[in-house]
């Protein structure tokens, strides 16, 4: 995080509100601002905050008192110039496609991708802007796929839910080389694990949702600039928002597009609540990531599990790429049974892991890939993205450890092979 005033991560986002300015009545968090629209002493001074040339809310849909807090809090984590935040994080990264792409224009993504990510993409080619999946581990591939009408690369940090890690470092040199947009989904391991400015990222977008909110209690997302980015060079930028400083640009085209203009906006009450949940954000992936990195342990231990996916394990193909640019390897792994035991009962017999799709909640949560968030794809594509039909994601949660294992090593003692 970028420490600008000497003080760190946790410090920052606790009191962030209160040393941005007074806060009503001396509260300690901003309130939640529920007007939808906002009332001004003269007409000029509404039609400069219409026009951007003075500060201000005009309609909540684009911007809003609660969620531009937690819209700074953001940009803080992410050590960027400015932050627009969206409802979900599916709408983040369809609101960077919306606003920045046009039809006939090329972009690429990694293959080990998110499945509603993927489906969302595969809309998008619907509309004319064309996609290319490569597999981002190796920068090679990336370059391979590259066009002349490439104007974007789109990665994910930590891949859900075999945690491939893509080729961050050499991707971002390759964007910044060519011109090309770098898009780096943090979600899976936040701006607590990881910054991907340090890799050269243009956009990073986070899922509020998961870990960043942590509670499981609000949907939301993310876009933060970096700051890297030549955005008046880049030939997609409307005219009407030339006139902000180059590095705000895109972010201005963003909130234009995906909030006025798409609607994809963050209710107050959402950020209030994911505003509250950030502020434990580096205790709980702490504690997350080492009952992570210990369940990992234990299940190659057992002779019924075949594979474990897990950046800590020294057998992981990325192990030594984690470790450089992560503070830890994350919080979410995946495991595959023998096909001759029960998926179903495995997760039926535990008691404190959840079976729910969500991810990042501080409660552990277990899903079977294949039959669930993968099942749409069907079994060929799922056998291309090495998605086994015995496949277990699970993610970790801040329970005691000692309890956590011992549910999972319960379950693994009922095992027939």
């Amino acid at each position: 995080m970028a420490e600008g005033h000497g003080r760190g991560f946790t410090t920052e986002i606790l009191h962030s509100d209160r040393l941005g300015g007074p806060i009503e009545h001396g509260a300690l968090h901003k309130p939640v601002h529920g007007s939808v629209a906002y009332g001004f002493d003269t007409a000029e001074m509404l039609a400069a905050v219409f026009q951007g040339t003075e500060k201000g809310f005009s309609y909540s849909r684009s911007g809003n008192p609660t969620v531009e807090a937690l819209e700074t809090k953001i940009t803080a984590m992410e050590g960027g110039v400015g932050t627009v935040a969206f409802a979900t994080g599916m709408a983040a990264i369809g609101s960077i496609l919306f606003s920045l792409l046009r039809k006939g224009d090329h972009f690429l993504s990694s293959s080990f991708l998110f499945g509603n990510t993927n489906s969302l993409f595969q809309s998008f080619a619907g509309q004319g802007i064309d996609v290319s999946f490569v597999d981002a581990t190796a920068v090679d591939a990336v370059e391979a796929a590259l066009r002349p009408e490439t104007r974007m690369v789109f990665v994910e940090t930590i891949a859900n839910p075999r945690t491939q890690i893509a080729d961050l470092e050499a991707i971002g040199a390759l964007c910044a080389e060519r011109g090309i947009v770098f898009v780096v989904d943090n979600t899976m391991t936040s701006p607590w694990l990881f910054q991907p400015k340090a890799v050269g990222a243009h956009l990073v977008v986070n899922a509020l949702t998961k870990y960043i909110g942590g509670h499981g209690a609000a949907l939301g997302g993310s876009v933060t600039d970096t700051g890297l980015f030549p955005w008046d060079r880049y030939p997609h930028i409307f005219d009407a928002y030339r006139s902000a400083t180059p590095a705000r640009q895109a972010l201005t085209q963003l909130r234009k597009k995906g909030l006025r203009d798409f609607g994809a906006s963050l209710a107050p009450e959402a950020a209030h609540t994911l505003a509250l949940g950030a502020e434990t954000l580096a205790l709980r992936l702490d504690r997350a990531c080492a009952t992570a990195a210990a369940l990992a342990a234990l299940l190659q231990a057992h002779p019924a599990v075949q594979r474990v996916y897990h950046p800590s394990l020294p057998d992981h193909p990325q192990h030594d790429r984690a470790a450089k640019l992560f503070r830890h390897p994350g919080a979410l792994l995946s495991f595959e049974l023998d096909p001759r035991e029960d998926l179903f009962a495995f997760c039926n017999r535990l008691t404190l892991a959840v079976n729910s799709t969500n991810l990042g909640d501080n409660r552990t949560l277990i899903i079977p890939v294949a039959h669930t968030i993968y099942f749409e794809m069907g079994a060929e594509r799922r056998a291309a993205m090495g998605i086994s039909e015995g496949l277990l994601r699970v993610s970790v949660g801040i329970e005691d450890q000692a309890d956590l294992l011992n549910d999972f090593a319960a379950s693994l003692a009922a095992l027939k092979f």
